[in-house]
C-alpha cells in the first residue's frame, strides 16, 4: 500500500510538472552543433562546415544537379509543451549565391510547421536570398492550443545555393493567458449602433458620391468600411519618415465622403489597413508584417496615430467604429515590443480617452483569420467589437489573383478536401464560441470569392457564408465595391471581360436582396 501511494504521489508530481506553466525565455530546443549528439535528433541531410564563432555549423547545399534531392531537415519539437505558448525561432545564418525565390514563402526556410486537427500554420522567418555573411535571423509563432504537432525546418526550397545554420533556438516568449482573467461582459451586447444589422461592403478612397449614391440610395447598403490604404512595390518596407504626410492625404479623401455617408446614410468604419512600418504585400498595399512588432517607434507612432484620429472623428455621427489594424501578423515580435494582444489594449486605451463612444474593432493574429479567435483574449477596454475576415479556403475564393492554376468549384472538392456550407460553418466555429463565450459582437470586415470561379460557385459560396453571419447576427461588409474588377459583383463571370455586366449577375442580386432588409440611421429617419 505503501509503496503504492508513493507510486500514485511520484505520478501525479510528474503530471503536474509536465503541464505546469513554463517561464518566459525556456527553451524547447537548443543547437549550436558543436556536440555530436544534438544532431540525433536531425531528420535529414545532416553535414557539418565551420561555424559562427565556432567549429561546426549546419551545412545545406542545392545546385541544379540536385534540385530535385531533399535539401531540409527536419527537428521534431515538443507540442505539449508548446500549445498556447507564443515562441520564438532564432538563429545565426550565413548564405552563398541562394538563387531568387519564385515565392516570397520559398528560399532560405527556417520554419515551423504547427499541425492542428483543422489546419496547418508556416511561421518562418524573412531571411532573404544571394550572398550574405553570418546575420541573426528569427520568427515568433503562437502556438494554437489544439496544436498536434510542430517541426522545425532547416534548409532551402525551391532556390539553389549553400546556406550554413549556427546556434539554433526555440524559446518561450509569452506564456498563455487563463481564459478564467476573463469574464463575459454582463448585460446587453454592445454593437455601437441601434440597427437590426450593418450590412455593406469594402471600398476604395477613390470612390466618388455618385457611387456612393449608387450602394446608399439604390442598394439600400448602411456600412462601408473605408480602407487606409498605402500602396508600393511587393516586398518594399514603407518609410516612416512621411507616413503623416501619407495619412493626412487619406483622410482628407474621408472628410470629403462622410458628409455624403450621412446623406446617403452609411455608417463608416475607419480601417487603418497601412499601420506605421509594414512593407507591401504581394497585392500590392502596405500591411502589418513589418516592424509594427520589432519597432517601438513604429508601437508608439500606431498609438499616436490612433489618438489623432480618435480626436478627428469622435463628433462625427456617421463614423460607427474605429478598426485599429487590418489583419495583424506577428511574424516576429522582439523582447522590448508588444505583442498584438498588449497593443491593442494599449491603443484602445488611449482611443478611449479621447471618445468612449465609438465600437473599437480588433482583429485576431494571423491574418484577422477565424482561427484566430481560438486563442485570442477580449481586451480589458469597454465597447470593443470582434472582427474576422473569411476567405476560406483561399484555393477557391483567391484562384487565379496571384497566378494561374487548379480551378475549383463550391461545393466540391478543393484542394483534396470536401467543401459546402456545413465545412464553413466548422470553419467558423472559433467566432461562434467566442462570441457566446465573452458576450461580446462580430463584425465580419472581409469577405468575398473571385468572380471568375468557375460555374457561378462564387454566389452560392457567398450565399452559405451571408447565411451564417445572418444565422448569428454577425454585422458584415463584402469585399469590395468599384475597387478592382475581380471582386466586383457588378461583373460577370468572364475574367475577359472586365466591363461591368449588362444586367445585374446573381452576386449583385444577392447583396441587394439583403441590403433591402437594412435599416437606416436615425438621421435618416422621417420626422414624426
Amino acid at each position: 500500500m505503501k509503496s503504492a501511494t508513493i507510486l500514485f504521489c511520484f505520478l501525479t508530481f510528474a503530471a503536474n510538472s509536465l503541464f505546469a506553466a513554463l517561464p518566459k525565455g525556456h527553451v524547447y530546443f537548443q543547437s549550436d552543433f558543436e556536440d555530436t549528439n544534438s544532431l540525433q535528433n536531425i531528420n535529414g541531410p545532416v553535414v557539418m562546415a565551420d561555424g559562427y564563432k565556432s567549429g561546426k555549423s549546419l551545412l545545406i547545399e542545392k545546385n541544379t544537379a540536385t534540385f530535385n534531392r531533399p535539401s531540409v531537415v527536419q527537428i521534431i519539437l515538443p507540442v505539449e509543451q508548446m500549445r498556447g505558448y507564443m515562441i520564438r525561432g532564432s538563429a545565426m545564418v550565413k548564405a552563398e549565391n541562394v538563387s531568387d525565390r519564385p515565392n516570397p514563402w520559398n528560399g532560405i526556410k527556417m520554419m515551423t510547421v504547427i499541425e492542428t486537427p483543422d489546419n496547418k500554420l508556416w511561421p518562418q522567418a524573412d531571411i532573404g536570398t544571394g550572398s550574405f555573411d553570418w546575420k541573426p535571423v528569427g520568427f515568433s509563432a503562437r502556438v494554437p492550443r489544439d496544436a498536434k504537432s510542430a517541426v522545425l525546418c532547416l534548409g532551402l526550397e525551391k532556390v539553389t545555393g549553400r546556406v550554413w545554420f549556427d546556434d539554433i533556438k526555440i524559446s518561450v516568449t509569452k506564456v498563455p493567458q487563463s481564459a478564467s482573467q476573463f469574464k463575459a461582459i454582463t448585460g446587453p451586447m454592445f454593437k455601437g449602433h441601434d440597427l437590426p444589422r450593418l450590412r455593406g461592403t469594402m471600398i476604395s478612397a477613390k470612390i466618388d458620391e455618385e457611387s456612393l449614391k449608387v450602394l446608399g440610395k439604390d442598394w439600400n447598403a448602411n456600412l462601408i468600411r473605408w480602407q487606409l490604404t498605402r500602396h508600393g512595390r511587393p516586398g518594399q518596407p514603407a518609410t516612416i519618415e512621411d507616413y503623416d504626410q501619407w495619412l493626412e492625404s487619406e483622410l482628407k479623401k474621408l472628410d470629403t465622403a462622410l458628409p455624403l455617408c450621412e446623406k446617403y446614410g452609411i455608417l463608416v468604419v475607419v480601417d487603418l489597413h497601412s499601420p506605421p512600418g509594414g512593407k507591401a504585400t504581394r497585392s500590392g498595399y502596405v500591411g502589418s508584417d513589418d516592424r509594427l512588432f520589432t519597432s517601438k517607434v513604429c508601437q508608439e507612432k500606431f498609438i499616436n496615430v490612433w489618438r489623432m484620429m480618435a480626436a478627428r472623428y469622435k463628433n462625427s455621427k456617421a463614423v460607427w467604429g474605429y478598426d485599429i489594424v487590418n489583419e495583424p501578423v506577428e511574424d516576429l515580435v522582439e523582447d522590448d515590443c508588444d505583442d498584438w494582444q498588449a497593443l491593442a489594449e494599449k491603443t484602445a486605451k488611449a482611443i478611449r480617452v479621447i471618445d468612449p463612444q465609438r465600437a473599437i474593432i480588433v482583429e485576431p493574429v494571423p491574418w484577422g483569420g477565424p482561427d484566430g479567435l481560438k486563442d485570442f483574449m477580449p481586451i480589458d477596454v469597454p465597447n470593443v467589437v470582434y472582427s474576422v475576415h473569411m476567405y476560406v479556403p483561399g484555393e477557391f475564393t483567391h484562384q487565379g489573383v496571384h497566378s494561374r492554376g487548379h480551378e475549383y468549384s463550391y461545393p466540391g472538392l478543393i484542394n483534396g478536401k470536401q467543401w459546402d456550407k456545413a465545412k464553413l460553418e466548422r470553419v467558423l466555429q472559433p467566432v461562434v464560441d467566442f462570441q457566446k463565450k465573452y458576450n461580446v459582437h462580430i463584425y465580419i470586415g472581409e469577405f468575398s470569392a473571385i468572380r471568375w470561379a468557375p460555374d457561378n460557385s462564387a454566389y452560392r459560396y457567398l450565399k452559405d457564408l451571408i447565411d451564417i453571419f445572418e444565422a448569428y447576427g454577425w454585422d458584415w461588409s463584402y469585399h469590395a465595391f468599384r475597387e478592382w474588377n475581380g471582386w466586383s459583383v457588378e461583373h460577370g463571370s468572364d475574367r475577359k471581360d472586365t466591363k461591368p455586366a449588362s444586367t445585374p449577375t446573381d452576386r449583385q442580386k444577392l447583396l441587394c436582396d439583403w441590403f433591402k432588409m437594412n435599416g437606416k440611421p436615425l438621421w435618416q429617419k422621417p420626422k414624426q
